[in-house]
């Protein structure tokens, strides 16, 4: 046989076919994951499913958090499985098709790694590490390909990076919740529609064209002004007012006069309010403060006796009648169903605080007939006249639906309002779902927490319905605004009173406006109320205290993100409640429902299903 010589030029071109072939690339993303995989540490959570000799990218066999396009990896999802250490960002850099990293809600720390080196990154999520330090101005100059930036709480330190408004792709940039100090950046690049940069150190002026994004993504930093937070940058006087020695020769004077006008100002008020006291109901309760949500007192039912008596009636007319001709006024009942009572009634009562919330704060009541009552006092519900208000009460006083908490009475001042609804002793799905973990959660198994999801749905459809001309037919669903009867029942409470609230600020409350259209472009619709029962269905399924129920997120879990990237690898059995997950013939009802809160939380209201078609999906899941 003749042997074949080969010149030079082809050993090396015979060379470049072995080594670009499909068999190496795949060895060399093997290989790039665990050389970073040795960089970190606490692997425990993908080391079962990162095996050396085998394939990344291998069909049915894919490595936990390793998202493949044609046989290269293109996505590491690895958050919230505990790992730390010092990630090796060179290894990372030889996955050429590598488009997004997702290491959030992990134990990292230190200044940030070099993730600057993956030029063809188009998201990064880091949010919820110990990352500190200060970031290079320039660090995000070479990655024009990023739209997503996730970075929030984490503890970084200084300017915010200036190369983030250069990035000319940018989508979404949430910095919230570090220690970024100085100016706020001019970051308003067209293409971003999500920003935060909330709760930090920032001070300044926010510049005209970021008001687009909203008062919410500058909130929390004390230093900052502009016309998006209402706040006048012109407060402090010029520096050529200034006498030589660094202060205003006026400002001790401008000072005493404003402190004089204070005292005299906050005289005026407490005048005010002991006169308003003594012609109001004397509630006498001790105060509760930083309360975010209202917590139930909860007594026995045998307290709850009936209500429809004669007695009842006759006293409430005896009581209205004493009342002619001074400025107390009364209740004015708009549903009679447990009895009538009057604003004496809960003046003598013994009234027990139950929280502040942010529509009002809230009170309980044993009424004389034996009624037990929630006193809701309401502040900013000065939108309407009397008579419109009268209107709007009585409409909510007809309504009839089993999963529906009807209003009993209100009291009408020009300054403040009082709603009356009956007292539901079990509590909320809030106190039941977080309250008490060693009893109360215990009681929510699989049937009756898809009980409670189908009864919410059904509720929240009757409102639809009743006020299908509304902006918000609800407008701030939530856990703690369903109340439980002692079968389980779902009851809905504060709902379509957006119509009523006459303050911005206080309609900010409402849980509506956490739904990304109204964050990011202030927009609520129908599709906000379905956004907040997918968080209600997501929390049910989870058994978790969802981070956006929280103003500043600082603490539970970020539902619709952990769902998310949870669906996207295929591991929704690992989210699900252990309290509910023992019951693995239904595995299959719960998933399908896990599925169905991802897709009410789509951040993209024309992408989220209408209501109909939630409530459709709904009933068809099974115990």
């Amino acid at each position: 046989m003749t042997a074949v010589r080969l010149l030079p030029s082809q050993l090396l071109s015979l060379f470049l076919i072995l080594f670009l072939s499909p068999v190496s690339i795949s060895l060399k993303d093997d290989e790039a994951l665990f050389g970073f995989k040795d960089s970190l540490r606490n692997t425990a959570a993908i080391d079962s499913s990162w095996i050396k000799g085998t394939s990344p990218c291998a069909a049915g066999k894919t490595w936990k958090g390793v998202v493949c396009h044609e046989e290269t990896v293109q996505t590491l999802r690895l958050q919230g499985i505990g790992l730390s250490g010092d990630i090796d960002v060179e290894y990372l850099s030889k996955l050429e098709n590598l488009r997004s990293l997702t290491l959030a809600y992990n134990n990292f720390s230190g200044q940030i790694p070099p993730f600057n080196k993956l030029g063809g990154l188009r998201a990064l999520f880091l949010q919820g590490n110990q990352f500190s330090g200060e970031i290079p101005s320039d660090f995000f100059s070479q990655m024009g390909s990023l739209r997503k930036v996730w970075l929030a709480e984490n503890k970084f330190s200084g300017n915010i990076p200036a190369s983030l408004g250069q990035l000319q792709n940018l989508a979404e940039l949430n910095l919230e919740r570090n220690e970024f100090s100085g100016p706020v950046p001019l970051i308003d690049q067209n293409s971003l529609s999500n920003l935060s940069i909330a709760n930090n150190k920032l001070e300044g002026e926010i510049p005209q064209s970021m008001s687009r994004f909203g008062a919410k993504s500058f909130e929390g930093n004390p230093g900052v002004c502009g016309t998006v937070l209402q706040k006048d940058c012109n407060q402090t006087p010029p520096d050529d007012e200034m006498s030589p020695s660094g202060t205003d020769d006026d400002s001790e004077g401008s000072g005493t006069k404003w402190v004089i006008l204070g005292v005299v100002v906050a005289l005026l008020l407490m005048t005010i309010f002991f006169k308003a006291k003594q012609k109001e109901d004397h509630f006498d309760v001790l105060a509760k403060e930083n309360i975010d949500d209202i917590v139930e007192v909860r007594i026995p039912s045998s307290n709850r006796r009936s209500t429809s008596s004669r007695r009842g009636n006759d006293s409430f007319h005896s009581r209205k009648s004493s009342h002619h001709g001074k400025s107390v006024g009364d209740l004015v009942v708009v549903n009679d169903a447990k009895g009538t009572f009057g604003l004496q009634d809960l003046m003598k009562a013994a009234a027990e605080v139950l929280g502040n919330g942010g529509l009002g704060s809230a009170y309980k009541a044993l009424m004389g007939n034996g009624v037990s009552v929630v006193v809701k006092r309401m502040r900013e519900m000065n939108k309407l006249s009397k008579d419109a208000f009268d209107s709007e009460i009585r409409r909510l006083g007809n309504l009839r639906h089993q999963n529906i908490l009807t209003p009993l009475a209100y009291h009408y001042r020009k300054d403040e309002k009082l709603l009356v609804s009956e007292f539901i002793p079990k509590g909320s799905l809030l106190y039941l779902l977080h309250g008490d973990r060693g009893t109360s959660h215990a009681e929510l198994n699989w049937p009756i927490r898809l009980k409670i999801v189908q009864g919410v749905a059904q509720g929240l459809g009757f409102l639809h319905s009743e006020f299908a001309s509304y902006e918000l037919p609800h407008g701030n669903l939530k856990s703690s605004n369903i109340l439980l009867s002692s079968s389980y029942d779902p009851l809905l409470t504060d709902y379509a009173f957006f119509p009523l609230i006459s303050n911005t600020q206080t309609a900010q409350s409402l849980f509506a406006y956490k739904s990304p259209e109204a964050i990011l472009y202030q927009q609520l619709t129908p599709k906000s109320d379905v956004y907040c029962l997918g968080i209600i269905i997501l929390e049910i399924l989870t058994g978790k205290f969802p981070s956006q129920y929280l103003n500043n997120q600082k603490g539970g879990t970020d539902l619709v993100q952990w769902v998310n990237s949870a669906i996207a690898e295929s591991r929704e059995v690992e989210l699900i409640d252990p309290e509910i997950a023992n019951a693995t013939g239904s595995l299959a009802e719960m998933e399908k429902l896990l599925h169905l809160g991802a897709a009410c939380t789509e951040s993209e209201p024309d992408k989220r299903i209408d209501l109909r078609e939630a409530i459709r999906r709904i009933e068809q899941i099974q115990v």
